[in-house]
């Protein structure tokens, strides 16, 4: 049997609604403290917030480089990313550029990953490459993940969450089967209730974004406390 710690300890919980205050960015804060998700993800600008409330809680800082259309500069994308980790990010997720993806442009696609992921080792931070896949067919899924993992990439993951859909099993199943064990998966878009995230567990995804966090973890401590939180 699980725990709900295990389900919390794969969450990234999220904060990137273009229409979030700063009040509700606390507020989110706040919750994943008390839910001791295994990250927050915010965008760039409220890096500093989040560390400031989060501290020595345990729950890292993640946030979005290239966010949401990956169509940044690649040198925009590196300034980015030294910023945020100037600011105490310590996980960054990185959108690779779609359209130079879909234009079969695939050195620019492993130097620009590769260029991030060097400033973020650097620092000792997480990269996980972003891939937008309701735009990708299966072939560009898996060349972009031998493409992040060839970079040096931590993890590959689905969706932004703005695309026109987001974590399918079908796809996450895929990217595990596309990368070593050195390069985790994630899931985002989606999982919005404790069965999903269950379901995505089994395909071997080790973290999902969320923003249903409060309403999954509550349900795994009931099931928890009911001996039914089963795999």
């Amino acid at each position: 049997m699980i725990k709900t710690r295990d389900i919390a300890q794969m969450i990234d919980h999220s904060l990137l609604r273009p229409n979030l205050t700063t009040q509700q960015i606390r507020d989110g804060l706040e919750l994943a403290k008390e839910y001791q998700t295994v990250s927050v993800c915010v965008h760039p600008c409220d890096v500093p917030l989040a560390c400031e409330i989060l501290g020595s809680t345990g729950v890292k800082v993640t946030t979005v480089i290239g966010f949401p259309h990956g169509a940044h500069t690649t040198a925009t994308k590196v300034f980015e990313a030294k910023e945020a980790l100037a600011d105490g990010a310590v996980e960054l997720d990185m959108v690779l550029n779609i359209g130079r993806l879909l234009s079969g442009e695939y050195e620019y696609i492993k130097q620009e990953i590769a260029e991030v992921v060097a400033v973020s080792h650097e620092k000792g931070a997480l990269v996980k490459v972003i891939f937008e896949n309701c735009y990708l067919t299966d072939e560009l899924i898996v060349k972009a993940c031998q493409f992040s993992e060839e970079a040096g990439a931590d993890f590959v993951k689905t969706s932004t969450g703005f695309g026109t859909s987001g974590a399918t099993l079908h796809d996450l199943a895929l990217m595990r089967k596309s990368c070593s064990k050195k390069v985790q998966v994630k899931a985002a878009g989606g999982v919005r209730t404790l069965d999903a995230a269950l379901d995505v567990r089994r395909v071997g995804v080790v973290r999902f974004g969320a923003t249903a966090t409060k309403a999954i973890l509550d349900e795994c401590k009931n099931r928890e406390e009911n001996g039914t939180l089963v795999e």
